[in-house]
């Protein structure tokens, strides 16, 4: 029986192999304390200062890239913590 998850010749290892390639775009406060050690309030405002420094709109999300260049944090030490 075929798995209802492989369609039109597609491995289950390709299919692993595109999740595990799969980054996260856009950054929570949880992410934030995660990545800082801080409060969960901690990662609000700063998210929210990020908004405001970038005059985002208060739906936006912050991309972790931006968080990255606001805090000085390098992108690939802030990606492998996320996962």
């Amino acid at each position: 029986m075929a798995s209802p998850y492989l369609k039109y010749g597609s491995s289950i290892d390709s299919v692993l192999i595109q999740i595990e390639k799969m980054e996260r775009l856009c950054i929570y406060p949880k992410d934030i304390q995660i990545v800082t050690g801080r409060s969960e309030r901690y990662g609000r405002n700063l998210i929210k200062k990020i908004k405001e420094h970038l005059k985002k709109q208060q739906h936006h999300l912050v991309t972790v890239d931006e968080f990255c260049q606001f805090t000085g944090l390098q992108q690939e030490s802030v990606t492998k913590q996320l996962r």
